[in-house]
């Protein structure tokens, strides 16, 4: 049975709605870092830097005497799950070449 007239509730012609609109903000990024160790020779860290950041000899070199000589260097800046991925890659690596080279990342 239909309700009165009275007590249908029909929808307000005049409420207009206006599209929400969010704001994401980018996920934070991470700067990989190579630290140095006494042990390491430069040549492989120059081939780690070439091989897994996609660097040049010429760069590569530059951030590998920036890690001999300031202690660490940057590699790149990453969003989380590369960065965490480019730093294990690299450690695996030196594993497998018995080098102590040392990579980890920290919040930008």
């Amino acid at each position: 049975m239909p309700l009165p007239k009275d007590t249908q509730q029909e929808p307000d012609s005049s409420l207009v709605l206006e599209p929400r609109r969010d704001t994401v903000k980018p996920p934070p990024l991470y700067r990989v870092l190579l630290l140095n160790d006494d042990y390491t020779p430069m040549d492989f860290v120059v081939v780690v830097l070439e091989k897994f950041f996609a660097m040049t000899r010429e760069r590569a070199t530059m951030v590998m005497l920036s890690v001999h000589r300031e202690g660490k260097g940057v590699c790149g800046i990453y969003p989380k799950d590369v960065a965490a991925t480019k730093v294990e890659q690299v450690s695996a690596f030196a594993r497998l070449h018995q080098h102590p080279l040392a990579c980890v990342m920290e919040e930008t």
